[in-house]
């Protein structure tokens, strides 16, 4: 441990004994950072049965600052355990911020790959083209808690000469015997697109493929992610940049995926780019195939850079926490998302009605609504989020939207749907996510109610709410 290692790990401990928890907004079911700020998964994966999540961490500071990452482990992805912070910057290659990147699993070791962030500070810089190192670093652990030294594998002089610095957020995997890493990139032109890179020994790195659309995209993917199920492969991106038509109305910065058709190692195409969520608050997220098989999926429940919202949690130190676990599963051929299936074992039934209900009191709850007739579905939570189907759109809005309401600034969003079938709202203290039809379509965000409370009106449908036991 170095000298820097050490005021950094008692800086944080004191900073986190400082804060007590318990403000009203603390979610029970989500992860949140102890103090300060949280933003992207990382590293998440399941190891030797145990589930682990990392979060880039600012402790110091609830609207960010210089980036480490946290930890937090879990038997059942519900009921969570901190372990601290594993990572620092602390090294001359990630000295500005541990950024993201992800876990690999092998012969008993977790490897973790990240990018080691630098920011020059003498100097007029850009931060695009100049004053700025993105350098790509594997640390490795034999338990999952305690890690070796970093190693850095790969920076900017490595990486192709028409790139700017952003360069970030490797994911590895393997696919019979070579070792694949996807890189965010961003072009001298502006242009997005995905890095691939091949190994044979997890260490030496070459570049295999660009992947990319054949329009130009937004001018940078952030956070890249791919998997397969079944005959679907699925490029996941979050995409900054771009503006224009649909987007005017959606968030600053967008999290979607495409299909992919052939190889992404070689000759490849990209399908439409879906969202993954249509809400507030999503961005960066991440999956890992458990040990069971199932793709689990976790985003970060915020927004970067943007002024139209913000969060009440500032100003009891803290801000942002994780979504709850998503599996990923395909019907009928498209991608879709539903809670893991291990937070029913925290539900208890507690009603059953037909076509209306109105229930107070229960903070925390999955509401199921199914059967919906001739599209006709509105929901109201805390008073103030309207959940709603009307003239083939479903909308999720506000009623007040100042920013010292309960959306903190938070307005409308939408998507078209020809029908609407079924609904399922998991809401959490200051959190709720939707999902429609199965989960092809989901909405989140984040708000502040006042008091506990959910109308649900859908004449001719099964409404079934249920209360999640969770810890205080």
């Amino acid at each position: 441990m170095t000298a820097l290692t050490g005021d950094l790990k008692r800086l944080t401990e004191t900073a986190e004994k400082l804060a007590d928890g318990k403000d009203f907004f603390r979610q029970r079911i989500h992860l949140m950072p102890p103090v300060g700020w949280l933003n992207d998964p990382n590293g998440l994966c399941q190891f030797q049965g145990v589930y682990h999540a990392f979060f880039q961490y600012s402790p110091f500071d609830p609207e960010g600052g210089v980036k480490m990452w946290g930890h937090y482990t879990s038997h059942n992805m519900i009921d969570w355990e901190y372990q601290g912070v594993p990572l620092y910057p602390d090294q001359p290659f990630d000295c500005s911020g541990v950024y993201s990147g992800a876990a690999f699993i092998e012969d008993g070791e977790m490897f973790l790959y990240y990018t080691g962030n630098v920011k020059l500070e003498d100097g007029d810089y850009d931060y695009i083209n100049t004053g700025r190192q993105a350098n790509t670093i594997l640390v490795s652990s034999k338990d999952g808690i305690h890690f070796g030294r970093k190693m850095k594998l790969m920076d900017n002089g490595d990486y192709p000469s028409d790139l700017t610095l952003h360069v970030r957020d490797p994911k590895v995997w393997k696919k019979k015997d070579n070792y694949y890493m996807l890189l965010g990139a961003r072009t001298k032109r502006d242009e997005g697109q995905a890095l691939l890179y091949q190994s044979r020994d997890r260490i030496h790195w070459v570049l295999a493929n660009r992947v990319k659309t054949e329009e130009s995209f937004g001018y940078m993917w952030e956070c890249p992610d791919y998997f397969e199920i079944g005959d679907r492969k699925i490029l996941s991106a979050s995409v900054q940049g771009l503006t224009g038509g649909q987007w005017e109305e959606r968030n600053v910065y967008q999290s979607g995926y495409f299909l992919v058709e052939g190889e992404i190692t070689g000759n490849c195409h990209l399908g439409e780019y879906r969202l993954w969520d249509y809400g507030f608050d999503y961005y960066a997220p991440q999956s890992f195939q458990a040990e069971d098989g199932r793709i689990i999926q976790i985003g970060w429940m915020g927004m970067p850079d943007c002024q139209e919202y913000t969060n009440r949690t500032i100003e009891n130190g803290w801000q942002h926490c994780f979504t709850f676990p998503r599996e990923i599963y395909v019907k009928d051929g498209i991608p879709c998302q539903r809670p893991v299936r291990e937070l029913e074992e925290k539900c208890r039934l507690l009603r059953k009605d037909q076509g209306h209900m109105e229930i107070e009191g229960y903070p925390v709850y999955q509401a199921e609504i199914s059967g919906i007739c001739n599209n006709r579905f509105q929901a109201v939570l805390g008073e103030e989020l309207v959940l709603e189907y009307r003239d083939g759109q479903f909308e999720m809005w506000f009623k007040n939207q100042e920013k010292t309401g309960i959306s903190a600034g938070r307005g409308r969003r939408w998507v078209d749907m020809e029908r609407l079938e079924n609904v399922k709202i998991l809401a959490d203290i200051s959190s709720a996510e939707v999902f429609l039809n199965d989960g092809e379509y989901v909405f989140s965000t984040r708000y502040y109610p006042e008091k506990a409370v959910i109308h649900i009106k859908a004449p001719g449908a099964e409404i079934v709410f249920k209360e999640i036991a969770a810890k205080k």
